[in-house]
């Protein structure tokens, strides 16, 4: 069983707990557009979405099929594409987010791999992050609290303080 977290490192779990959350919800959202845009280009549809051009503002153009492939008839900026370097890289950020997360809470590596496949499995980093936040702050002040209980136990004060059962 691993060892429980040391009190000194709480205040860095909650960092790295916010910064979990964070991540863990513009992951999704990331993963959730870049599903989308891979139903609008890999489904019979066949359409990319552009940022100025010739269609106008934003525009979607139509996705042939050429000797290397499906290739892109749009001009512009390809918001497609871009979604999808989008979130390659931030996902490497979600997983350091979550490796920081897992360290300091001392967690198995089973946790580890849920946690990361929550930036690949749409919706399961909305999940995760409710759940891991929840957990991480029920498991924080529960220790905190059996802390000051125990301090307050072993106390000279305390036990100098008369009470009304000792007469």
């Amino acid at each position: 069983m691993p060892r429980a977290p040391k009190l000194a490192t709480f205040p860095a779990i909650r960092g790295a707990l916010k910064f979990y959350q964070i991540c863990s919800v513009i992951t999704g959202t990331m993963l959730l557009l870049l599903v989308g845009e891979m139903i609008l280009k890999y489904t019979p549809l066949h359409l990319e979405l552009f940022l100025g051009g010739s269609g106008g503002f934003l525009w979607f153009a139509p996705v042939v099929e050429g000797p290397e492939g499906l290739e892109s008839t749009g001009d512009g900026i390809n918001l497609s594409l871009g979604i999808l370097v989008a979130h390659g890289w931030f996902y490497v950020v979600y997983l350091i987010s979550c490796f920081r997360v897992w360290s300091l809470m001392r967690w198995n590596l089973w946790r580890l791999a849920m946690l990361a496949a929550g930036g690949i499995v749409p919706f399961l980093s909305f999940f995760m992050e409710a759940r891991v936040a929840r957990e991480v702050k029920h498991y924080l002040q529960e220790r905190e609290d059996a802390e000051l209980h125990s301090r307050a136990e072993h106390s000279s004060l305390t036990h100098a303080i008369p009470t009304e059962n000792k007469r």
